[in-house]
């Protein structure tokens, strides 16, 4: 970064350094360097990423104070994706993940061709790209998707497994006055060009637990499930899995037949579907109610136990609401992984 004056992050208690210039968020620079540090919206939205400044000084770009509360603000913590350093600065992590930090992927930026999109239900589809370049990624992790005629980008999680570097797959809810997603429908044409900035987040599969697997999941919350449920399924392990997936009606409902398949892989496996809102030509007889709910009274009658973990996708809500059933399950707070997919800013 020639002409550009260059300070020292630190991180405790991990004890790695980094660079990073001015103008640049302590958040950019780790994903620039490969340091993988806990983080969520990238937008000053959200928590993930708060940190506490031990010493230097930095600024910070505009937040959310239901991220970052004045009190705390006053007490010296940040938010590395907001904060600007104008010294050497040292940081202590609050929330880190051992894992998290062994496997880090530095984010690059490349350009890619859209080669396909179809229907997976009335409101959700199943959008394919192929990329310029290969991109390593871990299953559960997502990307930057930018529109380049457009110069609309949202962020978007993969579906399709890390076995494959060249070509992504999204399963995308179709949102009317969304900026990305309304253009899905005709709007945007195969072999338009995309550019791909990435990966990010820290909901991706690990790989050390040998105990039970839970997902939990709704809507579109399924793109990352689903990688790494396929990414579960050809690591060749044999852990019990169990897939939560909450829909409104029969027609939100999808890959069910592709689930099984998948299913059939594994020595222990259980997938159950659930409809808040079944309407009166469903002739449903599974599941009903809230995904939250279902997973409670599931996992309550089955009693999993062993060295668990949990990955929940989907909206806000249903995070925050399925958190504590896990927990309540006997997943540790620290073996539960989440991605919140909040609503884009601007």
């Amino acid at each position: 970064m020639p002409g550009e004056r260059i300070h020292t992050v630190r991180f405790e208690p991990v004890g790695i350094e980094m660079d990073v210039a001015e103008g640049e968020t302590i958040l950019d620079a780790a994903f620039r360097q490969g340091v993988a540090v806990m983080h969520g919206c990238k937008e000053g939205q959200c928590s993930s990423c708060k940190s506490l400044l031990i010493d230097g000084d930095v600024e910070m770009l505009k937040y959310s104070t239901f991220a970052l509360p004045d009190y705390e603000r006053e007490t010296d913590h940040i938010l590395l994706c907001r904060a600007l350093a104008y010294s050497d600065v040292t940081i202590e992590l609050l929330n880190y993940d051992e894992e998290l930090l062994s496997r880090s992927i530095a984010v690059r930026e490349v350009g890619a061709t859209l080669t396909g999109l179809s229907s997976l239900t009335h409101d959700i589809r199943l959008m394919e790209i192929e990329l310029d370049s290969p991109m390593k990624f871990w299953a559960g992790q997502y990307v930057d998707l930018t529109i380049v005629s457009a110069g609309i980008t949202r962020s978007y999680s993969m579906a399709s497994t890390p076995g494959n570097t060249t070509t992504f797959q999204f399963i995308i809810k179709k949102y009317p006055d969304g900026a990305f997603s309304a253009l899905l429908d005709g709007g945007l044409k195969i072999g338009a060009a995309l550019a791909v900035r990435g990966p990010f987040g820290t909901c991706f599969r690990r790989e050390e637990p040998t105990g039970p697997m839970i997902l939990v999941g709704g809507g579109s919350g399924m793109s990352p499930l689903w990688s790494i449920l396929n990414d579960e399924a050809r690591s060749g392990r044999q852990r019990p899995v169990r897939f939560f997936y909450g829909a409104r009606s029969r027609r939100d409902l999808f890959y069910l037949d592709e689930i099984e398949a998948v299913g059939r892989q594994l020595r222990d496996f259980r997938f159950v579907a659930a409809l808040s809102h079944a309407e009166a030509g469903d002739a449903w007889d599974g599941e009903s109610g809230l995904i939250h709910e279902v997973c409670a009274r599931a996992l309550a009658a089955e009693g999993l136990d062993g060295d668990m973990d949990a990955y929940a996708c989907g909206a806000p809500p249903m995070i925050d609401a399925v958190i504590p059933v896990l927990q309540r399950a006997g997943v540790e707070p620290g073996r539960i992984y989440f991605d919140k997919f909040t609503p884009a800013v601007g």
